[in-house]
């Protein structure tokens, strides 16, 4: 898209939509292709965008209203899928590559009688992605956070919390560097 064509259409779009939203800014660019469900619980930051055949899904299962709320100034990358049934926060400048996965959810398995498809997800943990985090590509983010300025490497799973200044990598995700602040350097972590 040229970048007026990215204007007119964001225009549109927001002249069309913004009723539909939790909030939706004019600066906020959804590409065409993207699949947005729950609109009514899902919350897009200024400047941020979501690129093609992204998919971001607020579901509500039970009482519990859920949260999507992406910050201003992401970038959600190409292929990228987002869950909701209760709270997920992606804070400002968050970077995310292409076919990312993130949720607080997952399919419950346990009845050995019915088709994982048939049985209901379960609340798994509350996400929150720190400002300034780069999420890699294919990574999985269910039910944990990533604290600020952290970087999650390609491929990654995550399912336990990172902290604030940390690269993490692999399968399940652990934490191979920190920041430190008085050496002004990423160091390993044994």
């Amino acid at each position: 898209m040229t970048q007026i064509v990215k204007k007119l259409y964001r225009l549109v779009y927001f002249i069309l939509l913004k009723w539909s939203y939790r909030k939706l800014t004019f600066k906020t660019l959804i590409y065409p292709s993207a699949r947005i469900e729950g609109k009514k619980y899902i919350s897009l930051g200024k400047g941020s965008t979501i690129q093609r055949y992204g998919w971001l899904l607020a579901l509500k299962t039970g009482e519990v209203e859920p949260i999507l709320k992406i910050g201003d100034g992401c970038a959600i990358g190409d292929v990228c899928h987002i869950a909701s049934i209760r709270s997920v926060i992606i804070e400002d400048q968050v970077l995310m590559a292409n076919k990312v996965y993130i949720s607080d959810n997952v399919h419950e398995f346990e009845d050995i009688t019915k088709p994982v498809i048939d049985q209901p997800v379960k609340f798994k943990g509350d996400v929150r992605i720190g400002t300034g985090s780069w999420i890699g590509e294919n990574v999985c983010i269910i039910g944990a956070s990533v604290g600020k300025n952290s970087v999650i490497g390609a491929n990654a799973v995550v399912t336990q919390d990172i902290p604030d200044y940390a690269i993490a990598v692999g399968s399940p995700a652990k934490v191979i560097k920190t920041y430190d602040h008085s050496q002004k350097a990423w160091v390993k972590v044994n």
